[in-house]
């Protein structure tokens, strides 16, 4: 399987790529996408132990999690190290289904 991957800049046409590839019938990992499932699911309890305030009724609120983030590279550092692991088992587990599938890319 052929794996590729769209980075860039803020309106470089990622998002109009990867719906070129999905409306082409290939299967596409969006990890923005993945981030905000996260964020309302597995992540808000470790959000919210890290940053306490962070989250209501259970799902990260993105302009608290803002607040006390952004400016701070140590608290940054911090929540990259809470979501980009979560972020890439999601992309293995994503990759191992369409592989197994027998996805061409």
């Amino acid at each position: 399987m052929i794996v590729l991957g769209l980075t860039g800049s803020i309106g470089m046409g990622k998002s109009t790529t990867a719906k070129m590839f999905t409306d082409a019938g290939v299967p596409v990992h969006d990890s923005d996408e993945t981030v905000h499932r996260l964020y309302s699911g597995k992540a808000a309890p470790l959000v919210e132990a890290a940053f306490p305030g962070t989250t209501k009724a259970g799902v990260v609120d993105r302009a608290r999690l803002a607040e006390k983030v952004l400016g701070d590279p140590a608290a940054l550092k911090k929540l990259e190290a809470i979501i980009h692991p979560l972020v890439r088992a999601d992309a293995d587990a994503f990759l191992g289904l369409h592989r197994a599938a027998g996805a061409p890319i």
